[in-house]
């Protein structure tokens, strides 16, 4: 992208060169006025073959000869040049990438996905279930093109760079997953984004314990490690089956209409603010059940009681069946 920029660039500034050699010559040897020069020298590098204002003299016919063979050749350039980008694809890349540039400039409170691994692809699955806007940033060339023939929007680049989280909008993003094969990796780009953007919810791929600690001091708000819990899902399956196949199956159901969903209080109707949960009347108005409730300072109490009110900026975590979550939405 930056080799194309440079020649368009180059281009454009041989181009404006040229016109104003022609301008100034044609003023200076001919008298002529500005737009009497500039008329000159667009109809010589163009070689529309229209006659001359005024017969020309010796240097002013030697400086027209000069004009069209450096026009000639400056165009024939941009041609080339023009030619090779559109044969080698460069210019629809180039044109892509600006594309993209224009998309995530409109984006707000998105999520970032650094890596199109196994956890990176399980992230934005459900991401994009959920509706939720993303971008995902990728070094290699082969996964890119299979994000872009999925019309997932995408950079391609370094996340461990400034540079490269900046193009994916970190400064606006609510939320970034870092998903990298190596705990190094996932460790700057921690320490990166928390730079560029505080307030962004940092969460981070482990593969060692080691680096857990690591990643929370970097700023992680969340490190996972899929190890880890691949080995204490499948143990919970001989302890407790029954119960894990529960919470499974409300994942899976969630792929498409989410079982469980997060209510922030903020959201509901000024009336409810600072009532009770009893006040809502969750279960007769849309059979839910609140199963959770967290409140500002971030604790979180499962199987609240009835009275708890519900202050500003605490959330509601409530479990139903899909059509059941269909009508709080609409209620609420």
């Amino acid at each position: 992208m930056i080799i194309i920029k440079s020649k368009i660039q180059k281009i454009a500034l041989l181009v404006v060169t040229i016109l104003t050699i022609g301008i100034v010559g044609y003023m200076w040897l001919s008298g002529y006025n500005f737009v009497d020069a500039l008329y000159m020298t667009v109809i010589t590098v163009t070689t529309v073959g229209f006659g001359e204002l005024q017969p020309f003299s010796p240097e002013e016919k030697v400086f027209t000869i000069f004009l069209i063979l450096t026009s000639i050749t400056i165009f024939g350039y941009a041609v080339s040049a023009f030619s090779e980008y559109l044969v080698s694809g460069k210019l629809f890349e180039h044109f892509k990438h600006r594309s993209v540039e224009k998309q995530i400039g409109h984006l707000k409170g998105h999520t970032i996905v650094c890596g199109y691994g196994r956890n990176g692809k399980q992230a934005i699955l459900k991401l994009g279930n959920y509706n939720k806007k993303f971008v995902v940033v990728e070094k290699k060339k082969e996964m890119i093109e299979v994000l872009d023939a999925q019309g997932i929007l995408n950079i391609q680049g370094d996340a461990t760079l400034d540079e490269t989280l900046q193009k994916a909008g970190i400064e606006k993003a609510a939320f970034l997953i870092t998903a990298l094969p190596s705990d190094a990796d996932n460790l700057f780009v921690v320490l990166t984004a928390s730079q560029l953007n505080k307030d962004c919810v940092i969460i981070s791929r482990a593969g060692n314990e080691s680096s857990y600690k690591k990643l929370k001091f970097a700023g992680a708000s969340n490190v996972i490690m899929p190890d880890k819990l691949g080995g204490d899902h499948m143990a919970s399956l001989v302890t407790t089956p029954d119960v894990i196949e529960f919470v499974d199956r409300l994942t899976i159901e969630g792929e498409t209409t989410a079982n469980l969903e997060e209510v922030s209080v903020n959201d509901l109707p000024a009336k409810y603010i600072n009532k009770t949960i009893l006040d809502l009347d969750l279960r007769r108005q849309t059979g839910c059940t609140v199963i959770g409730f967290r409140n500002p300072d971030k604790d979180y109490i499962i199987n609240p009681e009835a009275d708890i009110k519900l202050v500003a900026d605490s959330q509601l975590i409530i479990l139903g069946r899909p059509e059941q979550i269909i009508k709080l939405r609409e209620v609420f």
